[in-house]
């Protein structure tokens, strides 16, 4: 089965930027979307942006003016840029295919705060 390993994460100020990024273990190529998703606590976990084999994107109306997802298939690699970073940003991000899921990994935590 694919496994996903998040990276990127940390502590940032509001206003500041991240790049997180996916790396797979098997072949991203075979997903057809792939996407971020995120959990805060207490909520449910969310689907920040989308990504398919063709690069055809999709992003939630909160973060759709900052954020870009992008993917490069020969790398099995994806990335959630992450511009103008607010608090409520605040969650762990993990990747995964969208709808069918594999092994869900650790996630990256991401805190926006002063």
């Amino acid at each position: 089965q694919v496994q996903f390993v998040e990276s990127g994460g940390g502590l940032v100020q509001p206003g500041g930027s991240l790049r997180l990024s996916c790396a797979a273990s098997g072949s991203m190529y075979s997903i057809w979307n792939m996407g971020w998703y995120r959990q805060a606590p207490g909520k449910q976990r969310e689907l920040v942006a989308s990504i398919t084999r063709v690069g055809s994107t999709t992003y939630l109306d909160s973060v759709n003016d900052r954020f870009t997802i992008s993917r490069d298939n020969a790398k099995n690699t994806m990335y959630l840029q992450m511009n103008g970073l607010k608090p409520e940003d605040t969650a762990v991000y993990y990747c995964n295919a969208v709808s069918l899921f594999y092994t869900w990994g650790q996630g990256t935590q991401v805190t926006v705060s002063s």
